[in-house]
């Protein structure tokens, strides 16, 4: 019995230091701790008293390597600053609910209809045969849209019949990140794992590396005439190619079915993070869990992003006239006269944070709900998040969850700190994207191949007119504004469908451009129902 009585009181003292945690990470952003946060800290805290001391548990397929070793930093993190357990969901109602079933509705995965990843190769596929010449491949843009690239560069090597050298990483992006493939992927294992696909080598062989090459910027959304009529043939003069960009250089749908099965392997499987990202990612998973199930946010309310995008509502008139002189400034973003508000009425931006703490509400998440924010360092700081945070006051990011001293091997590389975002986003309860772009269809796309978890994607052009209304006066928030939103995204969750095809009436590029991208939705090529036969991948949904 005293045994008991002092495990209790242990775990009781690791309680009180977990809500002293919690609130001094949240002081020491400079947020304003009210009231209500006070209070829900005090009934967070009272109530874990009474409940089990095990962990969170875990659903769905880990996204991770095999376990790691418990590291001293671990354990302390554990026993000084582990966050408090949420109280049980049975007492945690939805703010305006009448009962459970709404709670549950909005954590409760989208139906998967028996739909499981079906990868594996055709009978015919074989192993890669003599190679015909060494592809190297200059990847382009940020974390996401080089892994597609790479994936494509992948399926493209094998229709060469070429020997891909390990990727190069853009390090001339906005980001100047001058990470290398092995910093941020598992590289022995990328080799390895596509063994069986194409031959992969670190470097070419010394004799060809001053040998002339072929540069070529292959052509946008080709499908596999162009690499065999036009890229085959130059094998006959030479033993290197090199790809200057690697972005959408592969079409999306009318491919062969073993060549589609292949991206999914390559994108979805062999591009495994380096080892150091996968265990700290894992165990922000982990410090994520530990105050319940939780909502991973893409915030992408950063910089560059709305810089480029012209968007500037919400935005002091000095914040918006620093974008446009980035935006002017950058010389390889083409378009530099942007109407902000023709952006935003067409939903062409991204929620604002505000915004963004509206949306959530009127789903129907309690203030309670425990939100992770996926994103870089968020334009003009906690004055743009203030209003989030005071909606739901459990946010969290990669640097209130793990300490200075883990981070600080990857801080000063962008990719590498997308990728910790990249883990915890895949393994949320629910996934919630305040725009579309590459990291939002990548994490999509991934959540949609692991078991259609549940993603939620915002209808901003629908959002942005309910929410002018609130800001004129026309509209209160409420129950009226709450059963719009929810009805306007029942059948934006995530559950299975087939890749839609271009927009009708579209021409030439924006054609292509308009399609739903591959790895945002790898149905029905690389998804299929067990009773059902492996699916056309010709298929499309117009």
């Amino acid at each position: 019995m005293p045994l008991r009585r002092k495990v209790r009181g242990a775990a009781a003292a690791g309680r009180r230091a977990a809500v002293r945690w919690w609130l001094l990470s949240l002081a020491a952003t400079g947020a304003t701790v009210t009231a209500a946060a006070a209070l829900l800290a005090v009934a967070l805290h009272v109530s874990s008293s009474s409940a089990a001391s095990g962990p969170a548990s875990s659903s769905g397929v880990p996204y991770r390597l095999s376990k790691q070793p418990r590291e001293a930093g671990e354990l302390r993190w554990e026993q000084e600053f582990a966050p408090p357990q949420l109280a049980s969901p049975q007492s945690r109602k939805l703010d305006g609910a009448a009962d459970d079933a709404g709670e549950k509705r909005w954590w409760l995965p989208a139906p998967s209809r028996g739909f499981t990843p079906c990868v594996a190769p055709s009978p015919a596929y074989k192993s890669p045969g003599p190679s015909r010449g060494y592809l190297l491949v200059l990847t382009n843009g940020g974390l996401n849209q080089m892994r597609a690239g790479i994936s494509d560069m992948v399926a493209v090597a094998r229709m060469l019949k070429a020997t891909l050298i390990i990727p190069e990483l853009d390090k001339k992006s906005f980001w100047h990140d001058k990470s290398n493939f092995s910093d941020v992927f598992d590289e022995e294992y990328f080799i390895h794992s596509l063994a069986n696909d194409v031959k992969v080598e670190k470097k070419l062989p010394k004799d060809l590396v001053k040998a002339p090459k072929f540069v070529r910027y292959f052509k946008s959304w080709s499908g596999i005439d162009y690499y065999h009529d036009e890229i085959y043939p130059l094998w006959e003069h030479r033993q290197v190619i090199r790809a200057a960009k690697s972005d959408s250089r592969l079409a999306n749908n009318y491919l062969p079915p073993d060549i589609q099965k292949l991206r999914c392997r390559a994108f979805f499987q062999a591009l495994r993070f380096a080892p150091p990202i996968e265990a700290l990612g894992n165990l922000l998973v982990e410090r994520m869990r530990s105050f319940g199930p939780y909502i991973a946010l893409h915030l992408r309310y950063e910089k560059d992003m709305l810089a480029f995008s012209g968007c500037t509502h919400g935005l002091s008139q000095t914040e918006s006239e620093e974008l446009a002189m980035i935006r002017e400034n950058t010389s390889y973003w083409k378009v530099k006269d942007i109407d902000p508000l023709d952006q935003r009425s067409h939903g062409y931006c991204p929620l604002t944070p505000k915004e963004v703490g509206m949306f959530l509400s009127a789903l129907g998440y309690p203030s309670s709900t425990p939100v992770y924010i996926a994103a870089g360092e968020i334009y003009g700081g906690e004055s743009h998040v203030v209003d989030l945070l005071s909606r739901f006051p459990i946010m969290m990011n990669k640097e209130k969850l793990a300490s200075a001293e883990e981070l600080r091997p990857f801080r000063q590389y962008a990719s590498q700190m997308a990728a910790l975002d990249y883990i915890v986003s895949v393994e949320s309860d629910v996934f919630i994207p305040s725009y579309s772009g590459n990291m939002a269809r990548a994490v999509g796309g991934h959540r949609r191949f692991l078991g259609h978890r549940k993603t939620i994607i915002p209808d901003r052009k629908a959002l942005v007119r309910l929410f002018d209304k609130v800001d004129g006066g026309l509209l209160n928030e409420g129950e009226r504004l709450s059963r719009r939103i929810i009805d306007i995204h029942r059948k934006r969750q995530g559950s299975p469908r087939k890749r839609k095809g271009p927009v009708s009436g579209t021409k030439g590029s924006d054609r292509f451009r308009s399609e739903e991208a591959f790895y945002e939705n790898p149905l029905p090529d690389c998804l299929c129902q067990p009773e059902s036969p492996a699916s056309d991948a010709s298929v499309v949904s117009i």
